[in-house]
């Protein structure tokens, strides 16, 4: 039997995913190097290898498909740290360790960096894309006030501030350090995070 005979046909369902996936993976590439205004929905669909109507097949605009890279990225941080404090037998000094190792992975991938510019100046310039890229990001600060919340009750002690408070600054600083990584070299990128939390921990009795 041929390889081709062999190789499994995809399904409508499989064929539309990995569509998808190419137009998602080539205006991020997009997005970073030419910037969100100097990458055409044309560019996006030649540069996955498809036409502009595979494009709308999957994406009803630009800024949808900005929106997915964002879910994405927010929807990994968050899984990452739910599962950093999913382990109720860890010690204090345990999940402070598995934080900082965390800590120390952001703001090392270049894309996201430039990606976090191109989300918040466009979300400044588009009042229909900021509406949309406030529910995405509140979502975000909540899941990340649930993990934080989920810190101070492992440590049994009171929070200094409310869990939307607490994320909202937790995010500032992630973002804000990813903004400096694309001119300065922070290292390592994840300590003045954690020099955040600490303080925060040491605050609260």
């Amino acid at each position: 039997m041929s390889t081709t005979t062999a190789r499994r046909r995809l399904t409508r369902e499989e064929s539309q995913a990995q569509t998808r996936e190419r137009l998602i993976n080539a205006a991020q590439h997009l997005f970073v190097s030419n910037g969100y205004g100097g990458a055409s929905i044309r560019d996006i669909a030649n540069n996955a290898g498809y036409s502009q109507g595979a494009f709308y097949s999957n994406f009803s605009s630009k800024e949808d498909i900005l929106l997915e890279l964002l879910r994405r990225h927010m929807e990994a941080e968050a899984l990452q740290l739910s599962t950093v404090m999913g382990n109720n037998a860890q010690q204090l000094e345990q999940i402070l360790a598995e934080l900082e190792a965390w800590a120390s992975t952001l703001n090392q991938d270049a894309d996201w960096c430039m990606l976090s510019i191109e989300l918040q100046l466009h979300a400044k310039r588009s009042p229909t894309f900021a509406a949309e890229y406030q529910k995405v990001w509140g979502k975000h600060r909540s899941e990340i006030g649930s993990v934080i919340s989920l810190l101070f009750e492992k440590l049994g002690r009171p929070a200094p501030a409310s869990p939307d408070e607490l994320a909202a600054a937790f995010m500032a600083l992630s973002h804000g350090l990813a903004l400096q990584r694309t001119t300065d070299r922070l290292d390592p990128p994840g300590r003045l995070i954690m020099v955040f939390l600490r303080g925060l921990i040491a605050s609260a009795k």
